[in-house]
């Protein structure tokens, strides 16, 4: 694939983007779940078109404040970079604006590049984004996570040439507002051109309510097989790509349920699915697309998708609910236990036990299992 940076001509090859990952995480945490995060972040390169070459993990107590990754350990991923020509350091971690700025500076003799994971998942947000009002939001996403880049850059900047500083500070204070009034104008645009899709959207709920059409939102983490549910519910082929953010904005499915099956009457729904969620997701970035998420987030009924045979089950369940509050997700829920063929007796009655108070239902969408139940209980629900 081509990968285009104007700013590094080392990051325009004809051939794929090769990547350095490394983790910082604390002393206390567990292997599996360290795995776990590295395969994540891998599967996040893979979307979003590079090649991991080398990946490692540092587990430190604090952060290092001016670079997070140790000196010592940065200067080993350095001479490892040179050596498989890896063109870009991938911090999966959230960075301060002065420590992106300190990685870069020490990459520049490699001609290599350094971002973190709010970069690398913007970059994967601006290469699928399709709709003009996808852009539009990923544009404003990275405006709010590129303004206090540009100031903290500044600041660092100035500490390092004092006289610097001194001689230029006029001009310097200058340029910086400059900058902050155009980042702060187009900001102000790109907000009143998204309140014109988000009137347009709000019409056509209205119009949905008047038909008394209910909706159901579709949310989950990865890899549970919500796509595969979907063609069996709604009969319709939907490729089932095992990439993250594959997809931004909503697809919106119509299901039809038989309420009777001799006079052949049944009632519509709507089936609203959205983009992945994923760990540690910025509020920002959630921010930036809440007007796409506003018809999900005033349906009806909402279908939580979980893997019962991940192993790290509650962490995904828990991830979900966060970002739901963050974005005041209130309706009603029912937690949708998919791959139940997977896991055996025992794990089943084990996660049964646990979520008892929960409105639960237990499928397979391999083996048909179950869901006949689902659609029954979206008809008493609705």
């Amino acid at each position: 694939m081509t990968t285009i940076d104007p700013m590094n001509p080392l990051l325009t090859q004809q051939t794929d983007l090769k990547v350095y990952l490394v983790d910082i995480v604390d002393r206390s945490i567990d292997t599996n779940i360290l795995e776990d995060r590295m395969l994540e972040l891998e599967s996040l390169v893979n979307t979003f078109g590079g090649m991991v070459v080398i990946k490692t993990y540092q587990k430190r107590d604090m952060p290092d404040k001016r670079t997070y990754i140790g000196s010592g350990k940065l200067e080993e991923i350095i001479l490892e970079m040179k050596e498989v020509w890896a063109q870009l350091l991938i911090v999966g971690n959230v960075l301060k604006p002065s420590q992106v700025y300190q990685l870069n500076e020490k990459l520049r003799p490699i001609w290599a590049k350094a971002w973190d994971r709010v970069d690398l998942i913007l970059k994967i947000f601006d290469k699928h984004a399709d709709s003009m009002e996808a852009k539009m939001q990923i544009e404003l996403a990275a405006i709010r996570h590129m303004w206090p880049r540009i100031y903290g850059m500044w600041m660092e900047l100035s500490r390092q040439w004092w006289w610097w500083e001194w001689a230029m500070r006029w001009l310097g204070e200058t340029n910086t507002e400059r900058m902050r009034r155009h980042l702060k104008e187009k900001q102000f645009k790109i907000t009143e051109q998204l309140k014109q899709y988000e009137n347009m959207r709000r019409i056509h709920r209205d119009t949905r309510k008047k038909r008394w059409i209910p909706t159901v939102w579709i949310v989950w983490y990865t890899n549970v097989g919500k796509s595969s549910l979907l063609n069996y519910l709604t009969n319709k082929w939907i490729l089932a790509e095992n990439k993250l953010f594959a997809t931004l904005g909503t697809n919106v499915w119509k299901l039809y349920l038989m309420t009777d099956p001799v006079m052949w009457t049944g009632k519509e729904f709507l089936l609203n699915d959205t983009i992945w969620f994923i760990r540690d997701l910025p509020p920002k970035l959630i921010q930036a697309f809440a007007s796409t998420l506003e018809d999900s987030i005033e349906a009806d009924l909402l279908l939580h998708i979980i893997d019962a045979s991940d192993p790290y089950v509650d962490d995904r369940i828990a991830v979900v609910n966060y970002i739901l509050n963050e974005i005041w997700a209130k309706q009603k829920r029912i937690m949708v236990f998919n791959k139940i063929d997977l896991i055996d007796a025992v794990k089943l009655k084990e996660l049964k036990l646990k979520f008892k108070n929960q409105n639960c239902l237990w499928i397979s969408v391999l083996t048909g299992d179950w869901i006949e139940e689902l659609k029954e209980k979206l008809l008493e629900v609705l």
